[in-house]
């Protein structure tokens, strides 16, 4: 074990402490806790939306998958999740901004009302689970690699997720807001040093560059069937559209201190994802061609050890730090508001529909208690489905809200006939659908035949035009009936 590494990272974790301390004596309400009270400046929510998406897989899932598959195999993660950020900053934010709402939920009660409410909150809180799971289970494997051993994934785990709970429990958002400040500076100059480094290792870019085209890296595209054209896309739209009705993006653009910040800050963070997420794709082809074949088997086998065995076997002491320094940020950043985002959610949109009375101090406490429960929940899954990849446990979280929630909150912002029995048509519609496609329930045939998450997208459409449109229509004949027999129609 190395125990000056060991050091520099202990005191990087008690650092992050003391930074949710200081942000928990800023918090007044609840608006304070979950967003930050709307006063967060330009660079703030750009590293903070930056810091969304760059956790546990963009570090270690995606560049083992690029090094396997090519750029084909991470379509879903990054391009899919830096375009929701894109997408959100250009037409989502500002609407939402200016309706001053605390929770993504919101919207759903006062457009349609609670029964959409609820369930849109409970199909949110539920996609969370593989999402905060994955980070928790990088944030084992990160201690479990740390003291070589010494201690277990599972030990790792509960660790390290007391660590990000303290000073969510305590500072909320300001503190995710400004540990993501400090973390992404980190990330990002740790990141681009240890890639530097890689290159010369590996013997320049070119030896890279040239090993990734060898490779057919670069390859984007699929086959041009309709099978994996469908299954292209629906990868694709995923994490794209599936993540647009998430708490956790939600607050971060909604902490913004006016609405042309919470645009712009959406836009550049996400296109910034894009870009930041090929460093780590990089260094890995880079471990590829230091490492040979090794790498390879490597990335086959337990593709989430890549990048540390290459670190911590190939470079000195000074990157070692710097790389885990990165490693963490990028963990913490993403699970200290992945762990506040549903709690809120639940408290906002749940619990105050069964307790409408409730204080603002009430409300508050309700938060906390929240985390810490939810927290649990979480990690007791993260250690039952320990074993499953970081990478699934991330792509599979988003599908969900896909089917159910984008549809009511896309129709619901921009076409002004969207009424409440159609969000129930559609959700019931895409939700129905999705569940058909599972191998399970419809058979494996139909599960490979077109992807689910895609045709439950399609019938949630089709479930909102028809369910706002039809009473319409049905009025209109009514009315046509009555005028042509000369009648008055009532």
């Amino acid at each position: 074990m190395n125990y000056t590494l060991v050091t520099f990272v202990v005191l990087y974790l008690l650092g992050t402490l003391a930074i949710g301390v200081w942000a928990g004596t800023r918090i007044h309400n609840t608006t304070d806790f979950a967003i930050a009270g709307r006063r967060l400046p330009l660079i703030m929510v750009v590293t903070t939306t930056f810091a969304t998406w760059f956790g546990a897989e963009t570090v270690m899932g995606i560049p083992a998958r690029f090094v396997q598959g090519g750029l084909n195999a991470i379509v879903e993660d990054p391009f899919g999740a830096g375009t929701c950020l894109i997408i959100v900053g250009l037409f989502f934010a500002a609407k939402l901004y200016k309706q001053n709402l605390l929770t993504i939920g919101d919207f759903y009660r006062q457009r349609y009302g609670r029964g959409i409410e609820v369930f849109c909150s409970v199909a949110i809180i539920m996609s969370y689970l593989g999402w905060v799971a994955a980070q928790i289970t990088a944030l084992g494997l990160v201690f479990s690699v740390l003291t070589d051993g010494a201690m277990s994934e599972t030990t790792g785990m509960i660790v390290g997720t007391l660590a990000v709970l303290v000073y969510v429990v305590i500072g909320g958002f300001l503190a995710v807001a400004w540990t993501d400040f400090i973390q992404m500076i980190v990330l990002v100059v740790g990141l681009a040093i240890i890639a530097v480094f890689s290159a010369d290792l590996a013997g320049g870019s070119d030896k890279v560059l040239a090993m990734a085209s060898s490779k057919e890296l670069w390859k984007f595209l699929p086959e041009p069937t309709l099978t994996d054209m469908a299954f292209f896309v629906a990868a694709g739209l995923t994490m794209m559209l599936g993540s647009i009705p998430q708490q956790d993006v939600f607050q971060r653009v909604m902490s913004a201190k006016d609405a042309d910040t919470a645009r712009k800050g959406a836009v550049i963070g996400g296109a910034s994802y894009i870009l930041f997420a090929f460093v780590p794709m990089f260094i890995v082809a880079s471990a590829v061609v230091v490492m040979g074949d090794s790498a390879l088997e490597l990335a086959k086998n337990d593709y989430q050890r890549v990048l540390p065995t290459f670190v911590l076997t190939k470079m000195p002491l000074i990157m070692q730090i710097l790389f885990f320094g990165a490693l963490l940020s990028a963990i913490k950043s993403t699970s200290s508001a992945t762990l506040l985002a549903p709690s809120t959610s639940f408290v906002e949109n749940i619990l105050k529909n069964l307790r409408p009375r409730m204080s603002d101090k009430e409300q508050l406490f309700a938060m906390r208690v929240t985390i810490v429960t939810f927290t649990a929940l979480v990690l007791a899954y993260a250690i039952a489905m320990k074993g499953t990849s970081i990478y699934e446990l991330v792509s599979a979280a988003y599908q969900v809200t896909l089917v159910g929630a984008f549809v009511p909150l896309v129709m619901g912002l921009y076409w002004k006939r969207a009424t409440t029995q159609g969000a129930i048509f559609s959700v019931a519609a895409g939700v129905a659908v999705w569940v058909l496609f599972f191998p399970q329930v419809g058979g494996e045939e139909l599960s490979k035949a077109f992807p689910g998450q895609l045709a439950g997208l399609l019938a949630a459409f089709v479930g909102m035009i028809a369910g706002s449109l039809a009473p319409q229509v049905l009025r209109n004949r009514h009315e046509g009936v009555h005028h042509v027999a000369g009648m008055p129609a009532r």
